[in-house]
């Protein structure tokens, strides 16, 4: 795994302190490998809502009710609701 070597304010570094005091973390490294993994899962997210956007925006009007298209979504999602 490449090594970087990265400077943090000094707010920023008491708080990854105490994420690895509080031993959910072992080690700063730790805390910023799942800080990047959650922030590229939400910009994966982001982009995803976006994609549906510019799709609907781009696909026009439907005669389907709001809840025809809450289902649609749900299927979608995978969800059984």
């Amino acid at each position: 795994m490449p090594r970087q070597s990265i400077t943090f304010t000094s707010p920023n570094d008491l708080w990854l302190n105490a994420q690895v005091n509080s031993e959910e973390f072992s080690s700063k490294s730790e805390v910023v490998n799942d800080l990047i993994r959650k922030a590229r899962a939400e910009q994966t997210h982001i982009d995803y809502v976006r994609a549906r956007l510019k799709k609907a925006e781009d696909g026009g009007f439907t005669d389907l009710s709001a809840e025809d298209i809450r289902q649609e979504i749900r299927k979608e999602l995978g969800l059984n609701v």
